[in-house]
């Protein structure tokens, strides 16, 4: 099979490991071991450095930014080999290793290590049922416009299963989720987790202009 760009820590049942062209590389291939050639398309994994990365150290000792390095090979493959890296809303990593706090519907901005840009986008406009606030960081020729609109109300919350019972009772007493949205509040890990398929063909768009200049 020939291909035009790579899509790095992805799982093997989501929509990159079906698309002609892409070479993906899933846990098992230990995608910190790319070398090239193509630009890249990089979902390293973010439990460790994401919002509750705090919480899940306290309770299971899990150290925060612990990834076993993947968020910095990641981050230097799409420097060195252009393409787009992908992480949750507010993830610590960016500022661990020196990168911008994008701010959301702001367009893109200088990542502020001279070489890329970072912006914040929806994934609910592109596909997913939650809102799920992204951060990208990018290396281009040139940087697209994206949908940095708000998308319509979520009733999900992805962090839901991490919030105490009394913190879900306040939430639904202020009226921010009505009771028939209160019983679907709880989205499973995997749902949490996946790349819809929008989205996920947006980012190879974008690593493959890379590798052709449009």
């Amino acid at each position: 099979m020939e291909f035009d760009v790579a899509a790095l820590y992805i799982d093997p049942r989501g929509p990159y490991a079906k698309w002609p062209g892409v070479w993906a590389w899933d846990e098992k291939a230990d995608a910190r071991k790319y070398a090239g050639p193509f630009a890249v398309v990089a979902h390293p994994p973010c439990s460790r450095w994401c919002r509750l990365a705090g919480l899940v150290q306290a309770r299971w000792g899990h150290m925060v930014g612990d990834d076993g390095g993947c968020f910095a090979a990641a981050l230097a493959t799409v420097r060195e080999w252009g393409g787009v890296l992908e992480h949750p809303e507010a993830s610590y990593a960016f500022a661990a290793h020196g990168l911008n706090k994008p701010q959301w519907r702001a367009g893109w901005q200088e990542a502020g290590d001279g070489i890329g840009k970072v912006c914040c986008v929806a994934q609910g406009n592109y596909g997913h049922r939650a809102r799920k606030l992204t951060w990208l960081y990018a290396v281009l020729l040139e940087y697209p416009e994206l949908d940095w609109s708000i998308p319509p109300p979520a009733a999900t919350l992805l962090d839901w299963g991490f919030r105490s019972k009394e913190e879900r009772r306040k939430w639904s007493r202020s009226g921010a989720m009505s009771r028939r949205e209160n019983g679907r509040a709880r989205m499973s890990q995997r749902e949490r987790a996946a790349t819809p398929e929008p989205f996920a063909e947006l980012l190879l768009r974008i690593a493959r202009q890379v590798q052709y200049g449009s």
